[in-house]
Order: structure tokens, then C-alpha cells, then sequence
């Protein structure tokens, strides 16, 4: 039973706060009918006031009760409530193990476990607050390399999509990269590159989402920075072919046929086979035409016979652009203007 201030009668748990067994609506509106000299408005707040003050009185269970208990009971009831899968209540009595045995070995374990269970009923915020005091706390402890995984895989299930804001994604790529970093050869290291990869992807979706936007709004210059992004930065993801296909367009639309070729080249060399290249194939027969009666004698230095696909340039000298754009791309279907997004990632483990 709670009482309910200023009466001091009991109170049923989970009543109504103006029912007539409370009486707290006969408090109230007694308060107000000794006001009648008082405007409406400050009458108004005051019940206001008295209804909050009421309302706190009777949602004191929200909290859980101070009990003095044993730590083998207070965790052993936060364990049997996990187990249930009734987490909130098992992130409560974690709470209370620390509350009541803070120098406890177990009070230690149970801030790891009120995070995860936080984390289980998607209440990243409150699990991320848990996970950096443990950190802070308990940088030596032998869970730490869990603590920091389950710190990005918070940041990780909250990526949301590609034309939303991405500073969730961008935080559990930095999260990610700090388990691969202090813990390479772990679960959790092998674990967060596959992720790391995925959230790596995303970052570049968003990218080529607002580069399309610039795009069709004839912004080139802004379009053209929003690819490069993706070519330098995002290199290693399925987005490049169509980040080289988008720069050819917009160097096209600026007149810059040289950057133009340049691009389709690079996007032919590294993938002859893509069908972003059946693309840009025909638009660099118009810019490579233009590109030659503008300069005859280019003295841009040609590939080298070795280099590796992914680190060189092709080389760019009229007579070899000319015998490279004269070579039809392989047989296959255009590809349509926008690309499909990838897969939604985030799932729980």
C-alpha cells in the first residue's frame, strides 16, 4: 500500500488518482473553492500543480521499493526475471544489487547485466549510460571486451534509413572500429567486422542518396563532392561502380569531358563487367570525341603495365581512350537511374 499525500489514507495500487476511494478529488477541489477571489487562470494552475504533486504520490511502484535483501537474492530474482524475459524488472534489481552491495564482487557483474538487459528491450540510450560508467569504472575487468561490444551493437540496432540522419551510424562505425582495434582476435572482433562492413555500406548510401538528390536538381559541383566521398572514403563498398557511373554524368553536364573520361576509364578498368559502365560507355563517346578536338595532345601520363587495378589510374592519352571507348561493354541490361538501397542492417545477434 503507498499513502496518498496530504491525506494519509491508503491508496490501491494502480487506482486512478481522482477516484472516490483515493479522495483526492475532494482535496483538490476543496483547495480551489477556498480561491474564489482568485482569477481563473491562477486557480487553473494551482490545480495543476496539486494534480502532479497527487499523481507522484500514487506512481511511487515505478520505483522499485527499497527492501533490505541479501546480494544472493536480489540477484538471483533479477536472473529468474530475465529469464522470464521480463527485463525490466530484471534491469531493476541489477539496479539494486549495486544499490544496496556496491563493493560487492556481483555488484560489478550486475552493471554489465542491467546494460544488456536494457539493451534486450531497446533502451540503447540507458544501456550506453551503463556500458561507459562500467567502462570508466572497470577498464581492467575481464568483460571489458563485451562491455565495448555491446556498447556498439547499441549504436548499431538503432541505424535507421539512408535518408534519415545517419549520427547513429556514424557512432557505431567508430564503436565497431574500437572493438577491432582493442580486441582483434576475440568473438567480438570477428563479430564487429562483418558489421563494421554493413555499417560502412550504409554511410555510403547515404552518400549516393543525397548525391542523386544534387543531381536531379542540377547541382553538379555539390553532386560531384557528395560521390567522391564515396570513391575516396567508401571505397571497399558495392556503391563505387555507381559513384564513378554519377561523377562521368555530372562532369558530362559541366562540360568537364576530360574528369568525365576519367571517370568512365577508372570505372571501366576496376569493373569491365558492371553495367554501370554499359552507361557511362556512351557518354564518353560524346565526351572523348569533344575531349580529343579540345586537345589533340594531351600529355597525361598512361597507365603503368603492372600497376594494381585498385590503386592506378588509367591512362588517359587520346590514342589509348580512343581504342578503349571503341570497345562495346559486354552484352546485359542498363541499369535503371537509381540504385536499389542495401539490405536493412541492425538486426540483434
Amino acid at each position: 500500500m503507498v499513502y496518498c499525500a496530504p491525506i494519509g489514507r491508503p491508496c490501491p495500487r494502480g487506482e486512478a488518482v481522482f477516484t472516490p476511494s483515493c479522495e483526492r478529488k475532494k482535496y483538490i477541489m476543496g483547495l480551489i473553492s477556498t480561491l474564489p477571489k482568485l482569477r481563473r487562470g491562477i486557480a487553473a494552475s494551482l490545480f495543476t500543480a496539486a494534480a502532479l504533486i497527487a499523481l507522484a504520490g500514487c506512481n511511487k511502484d515505478k520505483e522499485l521499493a527499497y527492501k533490505e535483501q541479501s546480494i544472493y537474492e536480489i540477484y538471483s530474482q533479477a536472473v529468474l526475471y530475465l529469464d522470464q524475459g521480463r527485463d525490466e524488472d530484471a534491469a531493476k534489481y541489477f539496479d539494486e544489487v549495486e544499490r544496496q552491495h556496491p563493493y560487492s564482487v556481483w555488484a560489478t557483474t550486475a552493471k554489465l547485466m542491467s546494460a544488456y538487459a536494457h539493451y534486450h528491450i531497446n533502451q540503447y540510450e540507458e544501456a550506453v549510460t551503463r556500458l561507459d560508467r562500467f567502462i570508466a569504472v572497470h577498464p581492467g575487468n575481464r568483460d571489458i571486451a563485451y562491455a565495448y561490444y555491446l556498447k556498439a551493437l547499441s549504436y548499431y540496432e538503432q541505424i535507421a534509413d539512408v535518408r534519415r540522419d545517419q549520427e547513429q551510424t556514424r557512432k557505431a562505425l567508430d564503436s565497431l572500429q574500437d572493438v577491432i582495434t582493442r580486441f582483434p582476435n576475440t568473438p567480438y572482433g570477428r563479430d564487429a567486422r562483418l558489421k563494421i562492413d554493413l555499417t560502412r555500406d550504409h554511410l555510403a548510401a547515404k552518400e549516393m542518396d543525397i548525391g542523386r538528390y544534387y543531381l536531379n536538381t542540377r547541382h553538379y559541383l555539390s553532386a560531384v563532392n557528395r560521390f567522391k566521398v564515396v570513391v575516396e572514403t567508401y571505397s571497399s563498398t558495392s556503391h563505387v561502380p555507381e559513384a564513378l557511373h554519377r561523377l562521368t554524368e555530372a562532369y558530362t553536364a559541366l562540360g568537364l569531358y576530360e574528369e568525365a573520361n576519367k571517370a568512365a576509364a577508372v570505372l571501366g578498368y576496376n569493373f569491365p563487367a558492371s553495367d554501370w559502365y554499359k552507361n557511362s560507355y556512351s557518354l564518353t563517346q560524346v565526351a572523348g570525341r569533344r575531349l580529343a578536338s579540345a586537345k589533340p595532345e594531351s600529355t597525361l601520363t598512361p597507365i603503368p603495365p603492372n600497376a594494381s587495378p585498385k590503386s592506378a589510374t588509367p591512362g588517359t592519352n587520346p590514342a589509348e581512350e580512343t581504342e578503349r571507348l571503341s570497345r562495346p561493354p559486354a552484352d546485359g541490361p542498363i541499369p535503371s537511374n537509381t540504385a536499389p538501397l542495401p539490405p536493412a542492417v541492425g538486426a540483434k545477434p
